[in-house]
């Protein structure tokens, strides 16, 4: 299937759902390979930011919100649900404000334009993400799992257990009319005590009964359903927003039991990262620097791991770095006689650790941090032309814990070793 853009700009307005300020929105059509772009025309006109979970903020409370230069575009979930759901490869928003216009709550006023607009099929082959095996995010009673399938499938659990809302699910095959007609007119909602404390933290101040389903007694506030299972419906609206953020069309079944705007986000920062390691690291023995920049989020000045050996996932591994005269550290430690310092010999170590634990598949696309160092000893020094080899395994590993013990030698020399103990976190 080719790329396709819109035939001509539309423009809309409208008050934000959080902000309750007013903005004005202008959707534009936009080049092959461009994806989902946002400009604020009150900060940058010039800057496009792509729609990518890369450049989302993670501390946006129930919402999905986009750094775009010095200020933020919230709310974007529901638009990019519509550019999901009717099929939208490339389009460029220009927006005057901080966060997209609520409309009605849904993504039917935003597919109601885009389809007056009109598509336009451009030369390029669409983007397709395929998903080969399971990509997890398990947070106890919150899950969303995707599992091989030859289509996009969406199957949603929504338990709130709370006596206002009774528990729901749908499964739905995703395809434009089917996301036309099922998916995009149910609205965003929240419980009424939520709605209280949304309030109260300065959110939801464009929030009313007519774009907001707020739920007492199983019923909207001074409002009707547009299905019995709305609620549910919009949660899946979400997914297929949140989820574009990876920047192709999915080939795959996501099932999702309460979760929300982070897990969604979670689950595509973990199927990226799958995707971009598709390597099967558990028969892969030796690592290049390439492979291991997929691992740990480490870049320069502060990777210090040039290539990993005898690699056993969960386990154990060796790494190199070759220490030169251009290692920055050697400007300012010990300029008249260099030497390589021991904290960073340390941290090199810790690195080695961080890619056998981060190797593992359901710890890929996550953060190992520093939670203590013990049993740290320096034997010798570390100088420029040294291959400094690093042994590390680890001894502890739970979910989010792990500890390891590592040595370092030049040649048959011990240099340092020490005791690591972090923690892994999701990025």
């Amino acid at each position: 299937m080719k790329q396709r853009t819109l035939k001509k700009s539309i423009n809309f307005e409208g008050i934000g759902l959080h902000t309750g300020q007013k903005v004005s929105v202008r959707i534009n059509p936009a080049a092959e390979n461009s994806g989902i772009l946002f400009s604020r025309m009150d900060l940058d006109p010039a800057l496009k930011v792509k729609a990518s979970f890369e450049n989302v903020r993670s501390d946006a409370m129930r919402q999905t919100a986009l750094a775009v230069g010095s200020g933020l575009v919230r709310t974007i979930e529901h638009l990019m649900a519509a550019f999901h759901g009717l099929g939208v490869d490339n389009a460029w928003v220009e927006i005057d404000g901080e966060e997209v216009p609520g409309m009605d709550g849904s993504s039917q006023e935003f597919s109601r334009l885009l389809l007056e607009a009109g598509f336009e099929e451009q030369g390029a082959e669409r983007k397709y993400l395929e998903v080969k095996s399971p990509v997890y995010v398990d947070h106890g009673d919150q899950s969303i799992v995707i599992v091989p399938a030859q289509s996009f499938q969406v199957s949603y659990t929504l338990s709130y257990q709370d006596e206002n809302l009774e528990d729901q699910y749908m499964t739905i095959t995703v395809l434009p009319e089917i996301f036309e007609r099922e998916l995009a007119p149910a609205r965003t909602f929240c419980l009424k005590k939520e709605a209280e404390q949304l309030l109260a933290m300065g959110f939801g101040k464009g929030a009313n009964p007519l774009n907001t389903l707020i739920f007492e007694n199983n019923r909207p506030i001074g409002n009707e359903l547009r299905y019995a299972n709305e609620a549910c419906r919009h949660k899946i609206v979400d997914i297929l927003g949140d989820l574009f953020l990876c920047g192709k069309f999915i080939r795959g079944h996501v099932i999702a039991q309460r979760s929300g705007h982070s897990l969604n986000l979670e689950l595509v920062r973990k199927l990226v990262m799958t995707k971009e390691t598709s390597l099967d690291l558990s028969s892969k023995k030796t690592l290049t620097i390439d492979e291991i920049q997929k691992i740990i989020p480490h870049r320069y000045p502060f990777l210090f791991v040039d290539k990993i050996e005898n690699f056993e996932p969960g386990l154990r591994a060796t790494g190199w770095k070759q220490v030169t005269m251009n290692d920055y550290f050697f400007q300012g430690h010990f300029p008249g006689h260099p030497v390589m310092p021991g904290v960073l010999i340390v941290e090199a170590m810790a690195q080695v650790g961080g890619v056998i634990m981060l190797g593992e598949p359901e710890n890929r696309g996550k953060i190992a941090y520093f939670m203590s160092v013990d049993q740290v000893k320096w034997r010798n020094p570390v100088r420029p032309g040294d291959s400094l080899r690093m042994e590390v395994e680890v001894l502890k590993k739970r979910s989010k814990f792990g500890q390891c013990s590592g040595k370092a030698y030049v040649g048959d020399q011990l240099v340092c070793e020490a005791d690591v103990k972090f923690a892994v976190v999701d990025a």
